[in-house]
């Protein structure tokens, strides 16, 4: 696969004005309509071979995430990125905008910065809500002036459109993992694949896919699992969940579902559909207001997946995502479901038998497991 900066040198080469999004969910759409590439920054550990200039900004116990992808802004971000767009993901990134400034501009690099703080309370409160329209319309503002375009709401509600045709394919494709139609390896790829190339690109591919592998039967079904994280385990450990006999049809994972599964309705007007998408988010702990109902649709997938075990792809030092796990590890485990927590560092991509040890493990005593079940029931 091409690396991520020649991916973006490639989307440069073809005409594209690159906005670098850091994770997790910009305001995708809002880009797009004032004739921007929006790239999401997901995935950048396997392009950064070293920390040499984000480690004398960030310190070393700071999660993977924000390091490779301040190593990526800093030492590639002049030259393959236009602009970059922040907002207030959770405590490490937040404060990243001053730190990166600083440096950029102390070397001559600087790139156009744009922010946009998302309230931490719920929306339902009348303030809130306001406040995020004021937040919007600077943004609005801000972005004119960048692009030297007018906002446009036919425009911007072609582009919510156009996401939520992307956003629906990725739940179709998700689907057809589910079910066995397609390795979850390789929809997980397609479907982070978005921050490598074009919108009308992606869902290209997203319709090809579905398409080809839509009529095919059923795949073999394991033991049923599900995933759970900021970001999806590295394909040799999916290789490896799939090869010890356990079967993906379930995933909580930020970069995957908690992206996708909800749908806004289109809408002309910034305000309300962004009101709507971040009220109605799939909760994520990034989003402290949709936090407080993590428990119940975690254990709502678990039931109506038929779930078997549950595996916690931890991003190592990610504090937000460990507070949690203890309330969903008793959770699921009193209703009889086997857990694995996995812990990944920014060390950890190039060594990771130990990590497959650890699946293997836990897949022999799942299908062990299931395997009693099942004669204990032809026994009855």
């Amino acid at each position: 696969m091409q690396s991520f900066p020649d991916s973006l040198a490639d989307l440069k080469s073809q005409g594209h004005t690159l906005i670098g999004c850091f994770p997790l969910y910009p305001p995708l759409e809002l880009l797009h309509s004032f004739g921007l590439s929006p790239v999401v920054l997901w995935g950048l550990r396997q392009d950064i071979t070293h920390l040499t200039r984000s480690d004398r900004h960030l310190q070393p116990y700071a999660c993977g995430v924000a390091r490779s992808l301040s190593e990526f802004v800093l030492s590639r971000g002049r030259e393959l990125l236009d602009a970059i767009f922040m907002y207030n993901a959770c405590d490490t990134l937040r404060n990243l905008p001053e730190i990166l400034e600083s440096s950029l501009d102390r070397h001559g690099a600087s790139i156009p910065l744009f922010r946009l703080h998302i309230p931490a309370v719920p929306l339902s409160r009348p303030f809130a809500s306001d406040y995020l329209n004021e937040r919007i319309r600077d943004l609005i503002g801000e972005l004119e002036k960048f692009t030297g375009r007018s906002f446009s709401a036919q425009t911007f509600l072609n582009s919510t459109e156009l996401y939520n045709r992307q956003r629906r394919l990725s739940r179709d494709l998700e689907r057809l993992a589910e079910t066995g139609r397609i390795r979850f390896a390789d929809c997980s790829d397609i479907l982070l694949s978005a921050g490598r190339m074009s919108l009308d690109d992606h869902i290209s591919i997203l319709e090809r896919t579905v398409r080809e592998f839509n009529g095919r039967a059923p795949g073999h079904q394991g033991v049923r699992i599900m995933l759970s994280g900021i970001l999806p385990p590295p394909v040799a450990l999916l290789d490896a969940i799939e090869r010890t006999g356990l079967t993906v049809v379930a995933n909580d994972i930020a970069a995957l579902r908690r992206s996708y599964d909800y749908l806004p309705a289109a809408s002309a007007d910034p305000g309300a559909y962004y009101r709507d998408l971040y009220r109605n988010h799939y909760p994520c702990t990034t989003i402290l207001p949709s936090a407080d109902s993590r428990l119940e649709t975690i254990m709502q997938t678990v039931r109506e997946s038929g779930v078997q075990g549950f595996i916690f792809v931890g991003e190592k030092f990610c504090e937000y995502e460990y507070f949690e796990i203890p309330a969903v590890k008793r959770m699921i485990e009193a209703e009889g479901v086997r857990t694995l927590e996995l812990e990944i560092g920014m060390d950890d991509a190039l060594n990771l038998d130990a990590y497959q040890t650890r699946i293997e493990a836990f897949a022999e005593m799942l299908c062990h497991e299931t395997r009693g079940s099942r004669r204990d029931n032809d026994a009855v």
